[in-house]
């Protein structure tokens, strides 16, 4: 798999050489914020350097000093635990959770025309295809595991020099999905969060980017579990109500299968945090 995402990187990064504006000093500027990048810092320089890191494959890690792993963890635990800071950033959580819906509808071939977050942690993605089938079973089912599995990719481009790249490709995101925004509270999040992306990634730093990727990890994780314990305990009017309704099989069932999703991403974001910090 590593090299098979190795090899697939170094053939798009050779496309985006042959781009006409590939020359362009907008351009390099663009592929300098992007390009994979070190987890030590250059000395005299602090949270402002960047360092190019290059691998032999695509997950290769340095060890990361342990402050570096735990210290954001713990901040993002301590924002999840703490009830005023959990009102503000939750949105957050329910924002990839929405995102989640309208990705794997569009990875089945339903079109997405809209979505919604509310500060509650309510919301709701539309997407338009057949009113039955696996397709819009696939679509229902994935919102809830969609925070923690976003937050294994995030670890992982965090502990392995993918951070800044990742923070662009969100930046992106956010500005492709104003289009399809159906509120102004959903815009301001929506905004806010590639705003912030974007900052990060322009004023580039590595390790205040993995710092940063790692406690919004933990957020979406500790989110991801709290999302999941809040419809076990009143599941009607929930997807995994609506997933009972589409195949027959009983809404705990569905939990279920949320509740084992969003542990195996916990045991994945273990395994890489423990791999990298030994």
């Amino acid at each position: 798999m590593s090299a098979v995402a190795l090899t697939a990187m170094t053939t798009a990064l050779a496309l985006l050489t042959r781009l006409p504006w590939a020359q362009s000093e907008w351009w390099r500027a663009v592929v300098a914020r992007s390009e994979r990048g070190g987890n030590a810092l250059v000395e005299g320089y602090g949270w402002t350097s960047y360092v190019p890191l290059s691998g032999e494959t695509f997950m290769s890690t340095t060890r990361l000093p342990e402050w570096q792993v735990w210290v954001p963890l713990a901040v993002g635990l301590v924002v999840c635990l703490v009830p005023p800071l959990w009102l503000r950033v939750r949105v957050v959580v329910t924002l990839a959770h929405e995102l989640g819906h309208a990705a794997a509808g569009v990875v089945v071939g339903r079109r997405f025309t809209g979505f919604v977050v509310r500060s509650d942690m309510s919301g709701h993605a539309v997407t338009v295809g057949k009113p039955r089938g696996p397709g819009l079973a696939w679509t229902t089912w994935s919102g809830y595991p969609a925070p923690a599995l976003l937050a294994v990719g995030l670890v992982a481009a965090a502990i392995s020099g993918w951070a800044p790249l990742v923070l662009g490709v969100v930046t992106l995101v956010c500005l492709v999905c104003l289009v399809f925004v159906r509120s102004w509270a959903t815009a301001g999040v929506t905004l806010a969060v590639g705003l912030a992306a974007g900052a990060l990634w322009w004023w580039r730093s590595d390790e205040r980017s993995s710092t940063v990727l790692l406690v919004v990890a933990a957020v979406l994780l500790v989110g991801a579990w709290r999302h999941v314990f809040a419809v076990a305990r009143a599941p009607r009017h929930s997807d995994p109500a609506e997933m009972s309704r589409l195949t027959g099989l009983p809404g705990w069932f569905w939990v279920g299968t949320h509740l084992v999703t969003v542990a195996a991403a916990t045991a994945a974001i273990a395994w890489l945090l423990l791999r990298a910090a030994t």
